[in-house]
């Protein structure tokens, strides 16, 4: 891992690129509600507005009534009444530029958009962009959608709103998926009255169990990869809302495991052993789904391995955005994956030189004791809520001070409370997500460090991802790292 940024990622953007972010969190800030007090500090609404329906919206030309909403800092091509203020207590009034011809809103997200105004409030749709930024760079959630939008603000506006819809209502990520992880599945299979509930717990943690899909280790550029056992999946094993349960689950496990500069995974799809048992296309598409729509920019490289003839061509690329397309790469040995991943570094079962094979850690007892202390919880949710506020009031004199003589201290203002946030994320994680697999083996340890290759401590040699002056670093270090054994007194 060179350590480099990427272009159009926090700490490396054009000046074009950094405008765009700001109009951008304007707009943002604008449907959550978000203004400067008298005092100066951001707050969202105290009280629930009124949402309007998508077809009430008032798609004339509005003056703004929140003050940080100027022309200043725009372009005269910049649409100024995208998003306009609404009456006082009402969800935003939003027009949006028209599509351009031949353009194809593939998911629908532009009436989602709509509908999420219509439907959700100002505050919860900012609280669910907060639980989705968790230990990452605010800016660097909302350049992804930009990224995948191609820089156009309302579009990726649109998207980001859609998204956060889908993770509040359509999956409960962070209210039910990732709160109950695992232990709430291994409680469901074994005491669930309710039939239904029963076999969900049950076929997610077969998934689990047997190790369908699972992350371990790392790339050569530093992108944690995930591993997709084609061969272990069955048609009809597992009902369908399990399987988008487990798939979601996995992708937002792997969100843990990134830190800057690296920002996005690499998945390998092992169809050693494929059958026509195997085919099932409503998971894959679901999957390509979640990355096109919903975790956009997330993919690093796609790695397709002894896949069939008939996949090899416009089967799987034929489904996939062409920007997602260009990252698929069919292999067929183990010189070819060698390409991506380090021989060193890939398992056995791949003709790799790793000795290493996954077996599921059983959750264990007490590990989640920590979510049921909710006096803590909510004391540093307060806490938290007070950087979160500092960080919107410091970002909306960013918007208003893009070139003065106040710049350079508010970026460094920004930049001092991003830390802040990270660090702060941390000491909150246990109060708010079940323990999984990789906290139990000593892959994520406390405070957000990462150990992609925990092994005993008579043979260790530790890599650990840490995070200096906002740059990731991997170091290798011949010490002994954690053994997975872990009891409730020292599980975080």
């Amino acid at each position: 891992m060179t350590g480099e940024i990427a272009p159009g990622r926090p700490g490396n953007l054009t000046p074009e690129q950094e405008e765009k972010l700001r109009r951008l969190w304007q707009l943002v800030f604008q449907v959550c509600g978000v203004a400067p007090t008298e005092n100066g500090i951001a707050v969202a609404p105290n009280s629930t507005p009124a949402p309007v329906a998508a077809s009430s919206v008032d798609k004339s030309p509005k003056k703004g009534r929140m003050s940080i909403f100027s022309r200043r800092g725009r372009k005269e091509s910049d649409p100024v009444e995208s998003v306009v203020a609404a009456p006082t207590g009402r969800s935003p009034t939003v027009v949006l530029s028209p599509p351009k011809e031949g353009e194809h809103d593939k998911y629908g997200q532009t009436q989602h958009f709509y509908d999420t105004l219509a439907s959700m409030t100002p505050e919860s749709i900012r609280a669910t962009i907060w639980s989705m930024v968790k230990h990452d760079h605010p800016d660097a959630l909302l350049l992804r959608f930009l990224r995948a939008r191609k820089w156009e603000v309302e579009k990726a506006l649109v998207m980001m709103i859609s998204t956060m819809s889908w993770r509040a209502n359509d999956m409960k990520v962070d209210e039910d998926i990732m709160t109950n992880g695992d232990a709430a599945a291994v409680e469901a299979e074994k005491n669930a009255t309710d039939p239904a509930e029963k076999r969900l717990g049950h076929d997610f943690l077969q998934q689990a169990r047997i190790g369908k899909s699972f992350i371990h280790g790392v790339d050569k550029i530093g992108r944690p990869v995930c591993y997709v056992r084609v061969r272990l999946h069955k048609q009809g094993e597992q009902v369908e809302k399990s399987l988008e349960r487990y798939t979601v689950y996995v992708i937002e496990t792997c969100r843990y495991l990134l830190q800057p500069p690296v920002d996005t995974a690499t998945i390998v799809f092992d169809m050693t052993g494929f059958s026509l048992a195997n085919m099932d296309y409503t998971p894959v598409k679901f999957m390509i789904k979640c990355f096109e729509a919903n975790y956009p920019e997330s993919l690093g490289a796609v790695l397709v391995h002894k896949a069939p003839w008939v996949f090899q061509g416009k089967v799987i690329r034929g489904w996939l955005d062409p920007v997602v397309a260009n990252k698929v790469h069919f292999t067929n040995n183990v010189k070819e994956m060698e390409e991506f991943i380090a021989v060193k570094q890939l398992p056995k079962e791949l003709e790799g030189e790793e000795d290493w094979e996954y077996e599921f850690v059983e959750p264990v007892p007490g590990e989640n004791d920590k979510m049921k202390d909710t006096a803590t919880r909510d004391r540093l949710l307060a806490a938290r809520e007070m950087l979160v506020k500092e960080f919107e009031d410091t970002t909306l004199q960013w918007i208003q001070h893009p070139d003065d003589e106040k710049s350079a201290e508010i970026k460094g203002r920004r930049a001092s409370l991003v830390t802040q946030l990270r660090e702060d994320y941390w000491g909150l994680d246990p109060y708010l997500r079940a323990r999984s697999y990789y906290d139990r083996t000593g892959v994520l340890l406390p405070g957000g460090k990462i150990n992609f290759y925990p092994k005993p401590a008579q043979e260790s040699e530790k890599m650990v991802v840490e995070l200096t002056n906002g740059v990731a670093a991997v170091k290798i270090t011949p010490v002994a790292a954690p053994a997975v054994e872990t009891t409730p007194d020292d599980v975080d």
